[in-house]
C-alpha cells in the first residue's frame, strides 16, 4: 500500500508532465507484475494491477505526457490492461476480459507496437478458447499472426500454439498438426524482444509450448498414446522449469491433460495420480482455466461411463465437483 502511494505521489509531484523517475517507476512496477502474474494467486495482485492501470490512464487522459514518452506509457498501459483482461478471464468473466483486451489493443495501436498488437490477439484467442468458442479463438490467432509481421519474439510461438489448440477442439487434424509445426519453426527463429524482456506473462517459454502441444493432441483424440507421452513431457517440463518459466496455471493444465489422456486409455488410477496435485490447489489458485480443465476430466469420466463405474472413478468425480464448486472468484467480489 505504501509503495502504491509513493508511485502515485511521484507522478503528481513531477509537475505538469511526467519525468523519467515516474516513467521508470511505472515500468518497474509493470515488470514486477508481469513476472509475478504466472506464479502468484490473483487476489494478491489485483489491487496493484488496478492501481497501475488507473495511474497510466490518468496520465494519458490529462495530457501530461511528452510525445517521446507517450509511446512508452501507452505500451505500459496496454500491458497492464492485458493483465487485467487475463484477470477477468481467470475470474470467469469473458465479457469483461474482452473489454479489457480491446482497451489493451487500442493502447498497442497508440504505441504503434506490432508485437503488442500480436500479443493482445493471442490473449483474445485464449479468452475465446476457454469461453467455448474455438472458431473465434482460431480467428484471433490468425489475426495475431498477421499482426506479428516481422516480429521474432516468443509471441509468434504462442500464436501458433493457440491456433493448434483451437483447431484441435474443432476436430481439424490437418490444421492442428500444421500449427504445431509452425510453432516449432517459430521457436527455432525466435529472438527475445522488448515484450519478452518484461518476463512472466509477456513471454512464452518452452514448457508452456509443450503444454499447449500436448493439449492440442489430447483434444484432437486421434492418438491417445501420443497425447499421454506429450502430456508427460509437459508435466516433466514444469517439474524442471526455471523460476522464470514456471506457472502454476499451466502446470495444472498439463496435469489435467495427462489425466485426460490416461482416461482415454482406460487408466483411471493413473488419471487420479495425474490430477491429484491440481485438486490440492488452494482456492486462491483455482482460476477459471484450472477449474475448467478439471471439469473436462469430470466430463471425460462421464463419457467413459461404462468403463468408469468403479469406486475410484466415482470418488474422483466427487472430488472434482467439490473442487470446482469453490473457484477463486468466490474470494473476489
Amino acid at each position: 500500500m505504501a509503495a502504491r502511494r509513493a508511485l502515485r505521489f511521484t507522478a503528481l509531484a513531477e509537475g505538469s508532465s511526467i519525468g523519467p523517475e515516474t516513467l521508470g517507476q511505472i515500468h518497474d512496477e509493470v515488470r514486477r507484475l508481469t513476472v509475478a502474474y504466472p506464479r502468484l494467486a490473483l487476489p494478491t495482485l489485483l489491487g496493484d494491477l488496478v492501481e497501475v492501470q488507473d495511474l497510466t490512464f490518468r496520465l494519458l487522459e490529462h495530457g501530461r505526457v511528452k510525445p517521446l514518452q507517450a509511446r512508452d506509457l501507452y505500451l505500459l498501459a496496454g500491458i497492464t490492461s492485458g493483465m487485467l483482461a487475463k484477470a477477468s478471464h481467470d475470474l470467469g468473466n469473458p465479457s469483461a476480459a474482452m473489454m479489457q483486451a480491446r482497451t489493451a489493443f487500442v493502447c498497442a495501436d497508440n504505441a504503434d507496437h506490432h508485437a503488442m498488437r500480436a500479443w493482445v490477439r493471442s490473449l483474445q484467442s485464449l479468452i475465446s478458447y476457454w469461453a467455448g468458442r474455438p472458431s473465434e479463438a482460431a480467428d484471433y490467432a490468425t489475426l495475431g499472426l498477421g499482426a506479428a509481421g516481422n516480429v521474432r519474439g516468443t509471441t509468434s510461438v504462442w500464436l501458433a500454439c493457440l491456433s493448434a489448440r483451437a483447431h484441435a477442439l474443432l476436430g481439424d487434424g490437418e490444421a492442428t498438426r500444421t500449427a504445431i509445426q509452425q510453432a516449432e519453426e517459430a521457436r527455432t527463429v525466435a529472438e527475445p524482444d522488448d515484450l519478452d524482456a518484461f518476463g512472466g506473462i509477456m513471454t512464452f517459454p518452452v514448457p508452456r509450448q509443450l503444454y499447449y502441444v500436448a493439449e492440442a493432441t489430447v483434444h484432437l483424440g486421434e492418438d491417445p498414446a501420443l497425447g499421454e507421452s506429450q502430456s508427460e513431457a509437459a508435466v516433466a517440463g514444469y517439474r524442471t522449469a526455471t523460476e522464470d518459466e514456471w506457472a502454476f496455471g499451466d502446470e495444472a493444465g498439463a496435469q489435467t491433460d495427462l489425466a485426460l489422456a490416461r482416461i482415454a486409455r482406460g487408466e483411471i488410477e493413473g488419471a487420479i495420480e495425474a490430477v491429484q496435485p491440481v485438486l490440492d490447489l488452494p482456492i486462491e489458485q483455482r482460476n477459471f482455466g484450472i477449474t475448467s480443465s478439471a471439469q473436462r476430466v469430470h466430463s471425460a469420466l462421464q463419457a467413459e461411463g461404462r468403463r468408469n463405474r468403479g469406486a475410484a472413478a466415482a470418488g474422483l468425480r466427487e472430488e472434482i465437483e467439490a473442487f470446482t464448486a469453490t473457484p477463486t472468484s468466490v474470494l473476489v467480489r
